[in-house]
């Protein structure tokens, strides 16, 4: 079936549809138990009422039909209709008609049953809304009865449509302030990712329920790691300049040397190939820097422990003095996790630790919902005031790392951090309890 015309009546915007979501049902309900109410239950009460009506007026009739004469028939009427509450009119003023008002529901029900029960019903009348006029036939001619309404019709039926469609409106009205509450935290992170699409940083705070918390969250985690990015992109490209710049000075020395007539030194062509080698260094791990993620395979679930241990294990065969340390967990237990990506981090903490230090120990650990790496040495640590510092690209910390043990560019900790973010964890840089020096914690959700 096409139900394209339906899409195109559709409400368009969040707000109409949760709001059609929310109304028609009610509407439906109210109309549901209206009808309901009318045909069973108002309808069944009308007929019992009416019926019961029926019995007075057929003894009346009778009466009036055993009658000798006309005012006999008068005096025995009327013995019976007083005590009845029945109001006799003889003979009848009015012709004799069936007349109630469209909205009159209950009005058709009383009019049938006097009909098909009373024989002598020639007309009911109902032009009154507080008195029923009865016209029945008898050998003296036409006459009337009159009586009350509410004895064959329940009292005041509006009052309960009236009660449930105001209830109805009444709790429409708060649900759309409850639901244009519960929608203006959806605009406001709209309209943050908006600007945020068009460049501009506009100020947002996650509000609202539960989910709608963690999009914002997640959408202003996601917005700081752009920005991280970009910011390290730029730190990147200044690093490149600067780092280079020295080796680079150096290679234009050497070569305007080498031009001259003299026989090139074995000294000077061997600094050379140092610094050579010391920009391919530098050029390799620029480049691991800011290889794309998305060359990296999806997440899977990997036995976390065994991962672990074959990291140390190629380490160890590396000639890297590092140890494995405790291992908390089943053997058969998995993680999630990018397992290359994963591997690099790791792989960039152990040669910190051993760069650093005289030897290294790392540790893994399962809990219920985490999956945590450790990195441990025993060399100089970090002072705690400036590890934020060193999560930065391009950062030397010659007070706290020695920096004759080895060369580097000061992105490890930098690759290291941005892959533990990139899994939705994070990089903690801590005082080692066992070896004494900086202790390196990945710690990324199952």
């Amino acid at each position: 079936m096409d139900f394209e015309w339906l899409k195109r009546i559709m409400p368009r915007g969040l707000y109409g549809r949760a709001a059609l979501i929310l109304f028609l049902p009610v509407v439906v309900v109210t109309i549901v138990v209206t009808v309901m109410f009318l045909q069973r239950h108002f309808e069944d009460v009308t007929r019992q009422m009416t019926v019961s009506m029926t019995r007075e007026i057929s003894l009346v009739a009778t009466r009036i039909d055993e009658a000798e004469d006309a005012k006999a028939a008068r005096i025995s009427a009327l013995r019976e209709a007083g005590p009845l509450g029945l109001r006799l009119i003889l003979p009848a003023t009015e012709p004799a008609r069936d007349w109630r008002e469209y909205y009159d529901l209950s009005g058709r029900v009383v009019i049938e049953e006097l009909h098909s029960r009373v024989p002598q019903v020639q007309g009911v009348d109902l032009s009154n809304h507080r008195e029923v006029a009865v016209t029945l036939d008898s050998r003296f001619g036409q006459y009337q009865l009159i009586f009350p309404r509410v004895r064959v019709s329940a009292s005041n039926p509006h009052q309960l449509l009236v009660l449930m469609i105001g209830t109805s409106l009444l709790m429409t009205a708060i649900a759309t302030i409850f639901l244009r509450n519960q929608l203006r935290p959806i605009k406001r992170l709209a309209r943050a990712a908006e600007e945020y699409g068009k460049g501009r940083i506009i100020p947002y705070r996650p509000g609202g329920a539960n989910e709608i918390r963690s999009a914002g969250t997640a959408f202003l985690e996601m917005r700081g790691r752009i920005e991280r990015q970009n910011e390290q992109r730029k730190q990147m490209l200044s690093g490149v300049s600067h780092d280079l710049r020295t080796p680079l000075t150096r290679l234009r020395l050497g070569l305007s040397m080498l031009s001259s007539d003299l026989p090139p030194d074995p000294e000077d062509i061997e600094a050379l190939e140092s610094d050579v080698a010391a920009m391919g260094t530098m050029v390799d791990a620029f480049l691991e820097y800011a290889r794309d993620e998305a060359q990296d395979a999806p997440p899977a679930a990997e036995p976390a422990l065994e991962f672990v241990r074959g990291i140390v294990a190629d380490a160890r065969r590396g000639g890297q003095a590092v140890e494995l340390g405790e291992m908390q967990g089943e053997p058969e237990d998995r993680a999630i996790f990018r397992r290359d990506s994963l591997r690099r981090a790791v792989e960039n903490l152990i040669g910190n630790a051993v760069r650093y230090g005289e030897r290294a120990e790392v540790e893994a650990a399962l809990g219920p919902g985490w999956f945590r790496i450790s990195v441990e040495d025993d060399g100089p640590g970090i002072p705690a005031d400036r590890r934020d510092e060193a999560l930065k690209p391009f950062t030397r910390l010659v007070p706290a790392r020695n920096q004759n043990r080895g060369e580097g560019v000061g992105l490890g900790l930098t690759i290291a951090a941005d892959i533990a973010r990139a899994h939705g964890g994070q990089l903690r840089l801590v005082d080692g309890k066992r070896l004494g020096g900086l202790r390196a914690e990945i710690v990324i959700p199952r």
